[in-house]
This record gives structure tokens, sequence and C-alpha cells, in this order.
């Protein structure tokens, strides 16, 4: 089946459908990691976004039910130069078209991912929408133009937990965490479990005061999707968790959140950054690592002996980690448990895990 790709700005790309056979319109932006296609479509932080995949072979070792990041493809829509129709992979359960299928979410392959590519760098990411149809029609651009901008949206609200549960292996011995879903994934579930948590998920709503009454040894924010200034609610929480002098990480949305709550500005990146090969710089060592990044959003702001910037991103200068004197708190904008990308912020976990233990003596 033919179909259309609409942007904002006037371009019109034709390729071939390969998805759910339904329109997508929502903002278009692009991932350079070279694996991981599942894990990405997967990520609530993709929620309301048709995802461009850089690497130009998608699809060839199908889809595995242990690389899911939430239960279902959080993605608008994605966007690919080839798919690959039979997938070579002992793991795979099913073809990428099948699961793309199932979930309702439209995808088109034949489309110049470079050239596209080029233009969201150069004019920002921006409006886009998938049209499965075998002829243009002039009501797609439309359409495209009157979609909402991704400023101003709260959509934690949408992909978040509808009830508290808990996750992993509990045992007395562990520290108890109180885990914001703003839209997690499971990766970092796994990791906080692993690093000696019991993981207690609840709400993007939940009243911080409610969690203070019952013990928790630290807390967590999530990463997520949307616009992180809208989310008066959470920076409230970030506030009064911080004002308990309670050990608090947060990463991505969640550093954002942070960020807003210690009274810096967060704005929109051009076209943000996401993929697997992102050069952060520790500021107190010195080191470089190689990082995962899905993000559109960024926290401003100078560093000071109050509120250190612990982290730089390389390629921009903008602020990839936080801290502040006299708090146990930390607070990255990359993804430590990169699913998919490199591990070399691993550690992040069990340093979190080091900052409750020293803070509980």
């Amino acid at each position: 089946m033919q179909a259309f790709l609409v942007l904002a700005n006037g371009t019109v790309m034709k390729g071939r459908s390969f998805g759910a056979n339904k329109n997508s319109i929502g903002e278009v932006v692009f991932n350079t990691s070279m694996a991981g296609y599942q894990e990405i479509i997967t990520d609530p932080s993709y929620k309301g976004q048709l995802v461009t995949l850089t690497y130009p072979m998608i699809g060839n070792y199908g889809i595995n039910p242990d690389d899911m990041e939430s239960d279902k493809i959080q993605a608008s829509g994605l966007i690919v130069k080839e798919y690959v129709k039979r997938p070579s992979n002992f793991q795979s359960k099913e073809t990428l078209s099948e699961f793309l299928i199932r979930f309702g979410v439209p995808a088109i392959e034949g489309i110049d991912t470079r050239k596209l590519t080029r233009i969201i760098r150069n004019s920002g990411a921006m409006s886009c929408g998938i049209f499965i149809s075998e002829t243009y029609e002039d009501s797609f651009l439309e359409a495209v133009k009157n979609a909402p901008s991704m400023e101003g949206q709260d959509l934690a609200q949408v992909v978040t937990c509808e009830k508290p549960y808990l996750f992993g292996a509990h045992s007395p011995s562990k520290f108890k965490l109180a885990v914001y879903d703003f839209g997690i994934k499971r990766n970092i579930l796994k990791l906080l479990d692993s690093a000696g948590f019991n993981v207690h998920v609840f709400p993007a709503k939940t009243k911080a005061e409610d969690l203070l009454k019952d013990g928790f040894d630290a807390y967590f924010l999530s990463n997520g999707p949307g616009d992180p200034a809208p989310l008066d609610y959470a920076i409230s929480s970030a506030k009064a968790i911080m004002d308990a002098k309670k050990p608090l990480f947060g990463i991505c949305l969640g550093h954002q959140i942070i960020g807003l709550a210690l009274g810096k500005k967060t704005a929109k990146l051009k076209f943000g950054h996401r993929g697997g090969n992102h050069p952060v710089r520790n500021e107190e060592t010195g080191k470089i690592e190689i990082t995962s990044q899905n993000h559109g959003f960024h926290v401003l702001g100078e560093s000071s002996s109050d509120m250190p910037i612990t982290r730089i991103n390389l390629f921009d200068n903008t602020v990839a980690g936080l801290k502040t004197k006299g708090l146990p708190v930390m607070a990255v904008q990359y993804h430590p448990e990169a699913c998919p990308g490199p591990h070399d912020s691993a550690y992040h976990f069990q340093e979190f895990y080091t900052m409750v233990e020293s803070s509980k003596s």
C-alpha cells in the first residue's frame, strides 16, 4: 500500500506502508542508534512522536517480548529507509510489521531518511503525518499544520501507570524506593531492583506529602515525554522531597523536573538529542562517557557552588547533569540504563544506592 509522509513545512515524501492501515500525526524526530528499534518505539518518552531511524535497514532481527520497554508501542509512527520482511534471529516471535499492526501504529518505508534528518536538523523538529493513501490530498498538509505543538503538552499524565505497583524482588533488608512514573522504561526498574532497592512505582500525580509519611528511604523521578514546564504537580513533589532532605535521583524528564524545582528554567531543543552516541563530560572527574539520550527539552543555567552542573553534553554544551550542595540529590539528562545504547553510565544506579546508604548512616 502506498503512503505519504507530510511535514508542516510542506515537504511531501512518497513511500510504502508496512504498519497499521491508519493515518497518524505527531512531532517528527530522528534517532541515530544502530540497533534497538523495538526498545525505541516502546519507550514512553516517544509518545506523540513519529520516529525516524537513521540506520538504513530496520526489522532484520524481528520482535522479542523480552525487549519491551513498556507494555505497548508508544511512538505514533515509524519512518525507515528499508524494512526487512524476513527477520533472522532465534529469539524473534513476530515481524516488526506484525508488531506495528497488532498495536495499530502506522509505518512508512522507502523514505530518504538522510534527507529527512537534514531537514529536521536545519528546520527543527516539527509536526508531521503518515497518511496511508494511493493519492496525495491537500487535506494532509492542512491536518499536519493544525496539529498541536509539543511545547506546553503534559504527556506524563497520558503514559503514567493508573495505580501503584511493586516491581522486582522485595526484601526487608533492602532500601524502600518510591518511583514516580512519568513514562518509565522497564530497564530502569530492572536496574533499580538490581542495585538493591525495594521498588514501589507510583502514578505521576501522587503527592509527595503522602509518600513522605510512608517512610520511604529514597525517591526516583523517571524519564517521560513532552514538556516539563507544565508539570506543576511533579515540580511541587520534587521540592517537597528536597525540603525533607530525602535522597532523590532524576533521569531525563526527571532531571528537568529537578532543575525546575531548583529554580532553573527549561527550553525546547531545536531537534533534540536521540541516539546512543552522545558524548558527555563528567565535570567532577574530566572523564568522557558515551551515553544514550532521548529528549527534546533541556535545563538552562550556569554552574554555581550551590548548584553545580556535573555533566556537559559535548555536542552542544547543554546541561547534562545536576547536583545541589548540602542535599542528597543527583540528576542526569541521559539514560544510564542504556536500552538501547552504551553502558558507560550504568554506574549511576549503584552511585545512587551508595548516596542513599550514606544518607541513612
